[in-house]
């Protein structure tokens, strides 16, 4: 490769030839602040934030897509440089609902900080605003127009993760906003309410649906018992939201917290993990064995079922008929539970914890009803876990570290606990489904071939003597590859794992908010550490197969009789339907 001689701020830097002024900057430890830019997502150069001066040329130069050249001098912080960004960020704020004491977002928003970074302390510009669109219809996501900045980073995470296009500019000039087609409401559309497009807004115009005032009078009922899980790749993200670093394993103090919230019990959705691969495993053997309908596809990730039901109906019946872990998990606590403990299903109040916005939306479908109880009753993201936490005053990181309950479904298996990484699902599957066929144990238990980032990983192994082909995917743009093969027949796939979010669970729209100066730092991906945090607890659990999980057996023994019986087909599994992509 090439390389280039350039110079900034006086310093010599050399860099690949391709690289853009930004791209060198970050290399030469020059921070050059930016709005519209995503490395690998967005670099427009729209919101002119990342201005620099460079020697020779006329106008100020966007550096997040100005290419370099040899010999170049740039200067990032001139004087011209500095009054030039100010002015982009003076204008932005002129057009943008400034209640930030009342915004989800302040504190951790990026216009906030560049104003602040910039000293920016008076409205310079003041006129009439865009007129605004709120919308809160939909089950998971809110969208204000009023916040909105038009950096376009949603509209690229819609369309090159998810490959929908649900959101693009509309109008023109000083009408100009962003939102699905005719500006209907996320809800008219054919939207996943995944939340990526949540996790990359730099400021509050993207936001989830709070469902914690639900959660707090619930607590507060003197007649809900009420039981709260989290799943595994919460424990992954929520020491971020109290200032501790990215990768950090919270598990305990996480236990601690929302025991001192008041909940009755704390469980951890990976026993639903591993409940969904006895489940999930048995009816892929039956699939196997009955020659049924393959490849057969994971049902873990709403979002993905929301898709599948809209853009791919004719391929329904390659899903597994399995609800989700915490709707698993729910369905026991409203039956086996209350029966053993002597409560009424109706009093009893299930809170799930959970990556995912589209989570949201799933515990309503009545598909997942058991007659006329509703398995869970309300989803916090890790993010509305937090302020519950800090709502209640408690002292998170110095909190000691405590264990689940132990009573009936305190037990989990280091299986359940890579669901949260792509890829987990398969490997937790694989751990089960070979050892069960094989009747003897596994010599390793670790599938690193579907480990991994990789938009489309894949591995062929040989099962009780038969080979079988698997496949995992993350993001719809990657699971279209895979859904258009099993549409023209040519998939020689026999089971597929497809998560919603790019890197699975512990990048779901639910997540902490990684700031673009971080997401955009060289050599540099957040998800590997936040999955490494499974893993890891994957290594340190005594049990690490779902089907070795004793509490797992005792209630198998004690009530559902066996995997896939008519029992768990009752309260564990689903079905599907054809859903419209638009409503009018």
């Amino acid at each position: 490769m090439a390389m280039v001689n350039l110079k900034i701020n006086n310093q010599p830097v050399q860099v690949e030839s391709g690289s853009t002024i930004l791209e060198a900057a970050q290399l030469a430890g020059v921070k050059i602040p930016t709005l519209c830019y995503l490395k690998k997502l967005n670099k427009t150069g729209a919101c002119r934030v990342c201005l620099v001066e460079v020697k020779g040329v006329k106008n100020l130069a966007a550096s997040c897509n100005y290419p370099v050249s040899e010999g170049m001098e740039v200067f990032t912080h001139s004087e011209r440089a500095l009054e030039g960004r100010r002015t982009s960020v003076e204008l932005l704020m002129s057009n943008h609902n400034k209640n930030c004491l009342s915004c989800k977002r302040n504190q951790n928003c990026e216009l906030q900080t560049l104003a602040s970074e910039l000293n920016i302390r008076e409205n310079k510009f003041e006129g009439v605003h865009t007129k605004p669109t709120f919308d809160e219809v939909s089950t998971g996501i809110v969208r204000d127009t009023s916040k909105c900045i038009l950096c376009g980073r949603c509209v690229s995470a819609c369309k090159w993760y998810q490959g929908l296009g649900v959101l693009g500019f509309q109008g023109r000039g000083f009408e100009t906003k962003i939102g699905p087609v005719f500006d209907k409401s996320f809800s008219e559309v054919n939207c996943m309410q995944c939340g990526q497009c949540i996790n990359v807004c730099p400021v509050g115009a993207l936001t989830e649906k709070e469902n914690i005032h639900d959660v707090f009078m619930a607590l507060n009922n003197p007649n809900k018992h009420v039981i709260v899980q989290t799943a595994p790749a919460v424990r992954a993200s929520l020491g971020e939201e109290f200032g501790l670093p990215i990768g950090t394993r919270v598990t305990g103090k996480m236990v601690v917290a929302l025991r001192r919230c008041g909940f009755n019990r704390v469980y951890d959705t990976n026993f639903g993990a591993d409940l969904t691969i006895m489940e999930e495993g048995t009816e892929f053997i039956q699939r196997i064995q009955q020659k049924g309908t393959l490849p057969m596809l994971t049902s873990c990730s709403p979002g993905w079922i929301r898709y599948i039901e809209r853009e791919y109906p004719d391929l329904l019946s390659h899903l597994s008929t399995c609800k989700s872990p915490h709707m698993m998990l729910g369905a026991i606590l409203k039956s086996y539970y209350a029966k053993i403990k002597g409560i009424d299903p109706r009093n009893i109040y299930v809170v799930s914890i959970m990556p995912c916005t589209a989570k949201k939306d799933e515990i309503i479908r009545p598909e997942n009803r058991v007659g006329d109880i509703q398995d869970v009753d309300s989803v916090l993201t890790t993010r509305e876990a937090a302020k519950l936490i800090k709502m209640y005053g408690i002292d998170f990181n110095n909190l000691p570290d405590e264990e689940f309950d132990a009573d009936m479904f305190g037990d989990y298996s280091g299986a359940g606990v890579i669901f949260g990484a792509s890829g987990g699902v398969m490997e937790a599957a694989l751990r089960t489904v070979k050892e069960v066929l094989e009747n003897k144990p596994l010599e390793n238990l670790d599938f690193v071939e579907v480990r991994g980032l990789q938009g489309i990983k894949e591995a062929t192994l040989t099962v009780a003597g038969i080979e079988v082909n698997v496949a995992v995917a993350s993001s719809m743009s990657m699971a279209k590859v895979l859904l258009e093969q099993i549409k023209n027949g040519t998939s020689k796939y026999h089971f597929i794992e497809i998560m919603g979010c790019p890197g699975g669970c512990i990048n779901g729209g639910g997540q902490s908010i990684v700031s673009a100066s971080i997401r955009n730092l060289p050599n540099f991906d957040y998800r590997t550490l936040r999955a490494q945090v499974l893993y890891d607890e994957d290594l340190d659990c005594d049990v690490r197969k779902s089907h070795e999980n004793e509490q797992i057996k005792a209630l198998y023994k004690n009530f559902l009789g066996e995997p896939c019986s008519h029992t768990s087909h009752e309260l564990l599994h689903t079905s599907y339907s054809k859903k419209p992509r638009f409503t009018m």
